[in-house]
């Protein structure tokens, strides 16, 4: 029977949708020959033709009530991979972070964390604004982590004079450092020793569990919750998903929905997720390896660069050209933010032939001279 009335418009509609969509794709895959080279950081990734498909297909429902089927099904698969009990989605790993932070520490108290961590550094203060929650920041160790003995000290002893110490919060990675298994074991038994508990901001925890080679499970253990964010190496475009008890995500929910972060049809982000999960994760190898490729051509120029762990480059430019370096490279294509101490990120949109591309900009770079 052929549809007529109503339903042949319906039909209709999404035969062109379906074709729109399409056309889009293949727009976007040649349009991307003629993007900027942008290694300012590993977000800037754009969704690739498959993941966009996935998106536009997704089964979605208010995942405010709990109704959206692709948003649940991330969750589940999330909680599994890391032998967590339950999972809770979030727009950002700010957010994400924050609300637990929250659900771990109430107003007054007090968590310990890296001068350099995400959440201290580059968060906005969410802690201490929002949640009324002083960090208490410590000093890292040069491989990222926090001598057990600094921690050690930091915890306050019961006395009303002063916060009550909650939580340790960690970063793995932090700085494209790669914190092992066996720190990350001393660190969590010794607070839990001392009845505190502990987070993990596992922003680019898949850039470490590829690097370490070892399962999700191992990467986190020890920790009573972690955030892992799906919008740096792994390329989705926005979301992180929190990780702990069922308790615990109970609380974070409820921390969630004060936070502005409830989002209905979410389920078009969440399959994006779903999709980094399942095609993403190996390719972060290739990310490191062209990092390390980059590195050791920027050494070849006579520069300084810290050997890369993961997909995170540093290296040193001369305070005097780094204004007039970032606008060569700007003029060959190339976005970077170029400081005393330059971050060059890998990524999905950066193959070894845009790799290749960025050394000879930097080679022809007439400022060397």
């Amino acid at each position: 029977m052929q549809p007529h009335g109503a339903s042949a418009t319906l039909a209709g509609n999404a035969c062109h949708l379906e074709l729109a969509v399409s056309t889009q794709f293949e727009h976007r895959t040649a349009s991307q020959l003629h993007l900027p080279i942008d290694i300012r950081s590993d977000t800037v990734t754009r969704p690739s033709p498959g993941m966009r498909a996935a998106m536009a297909a997704a089964e979605v429902g208010d995942d405010v009530y709990g109704d959206d089927p692709t948003v649940n099904r991330l969750q589940a698969q999330v909680a599994e991979r890391f032998g967590f009990e339950d999972a809770l989605f979030f727009p950002s790993g700010t957010q994400s972070n924050l609300a637990a932070l929250m659900s771990h520490c109430g107003r007054g108290d007090e968590y310990l964390v890296g001068q350099e961590a995400h959440t201290y550094k580059y968060e906005g203060g969410g802690a201490a604004v929002l949640g009324s929650i002083q960090p208490q920041p410590l000093e890292n160790e040069p491989g990222g982590g926090i001598s057990i003995q600094r921690i050690a000290n930091a915890i306050k002893p019961d006395d009303v004079h002063f916060a009550r110490t909650r939580l340790l919060a960690l970063e793995n990675t932090i700085g494209g450092r790669v914190l092992s298994p066996e720190y990350l074991r001393q660190a969590t038994q010794f607070v839990h020793s001392r009845g505190l508990c502990t987070h993990l901001d596992g922003a680019r925890v898949f850039n470490a569990i590829v690097k370490l080679k070892i399962g999700e499970g191992a990467a986190v253990a020890g920790f009573d919750s972690v955030s892992v964010c799906l919008s740096k190496g792994l390329g989705a475009p926005a979301g992180s998903v929190l990780l702990g008890s069922r308790e615990f995500i109970g609380r974070a929910r409820r921390w969630r929905k004060a936070l502005g972060g409830g989002m209905r049809q979410a389920g078009v982000l969440a399959a994006a997720g779903l999709y980094a999960l399942e095609h993403h994760v190996p390719k972060l190898a290739q990310d490191h390896a062209n990092a390390e490729y980059l590195a050791q051509g920027l050494r070849a120029l006579g520069l300084h660069v810290e050997p890369p762990q993961t997909n995170l480059v540093y290296v040193e430019i001369p305070a005097a050209k780094t204004a007039d370096l970032k606008s060569h490279l700007s003029s060959q294509g190339i976005l970077a933010t170029i400081t005393p101490r330059t971050r060059l990120a890998t990524h999905l949109d950066v193959p070894r032939d845009k790799i290749e591309a960025v050394l000879r900009a930097f080679r022809d770079y007439p400022g060397w001279d």
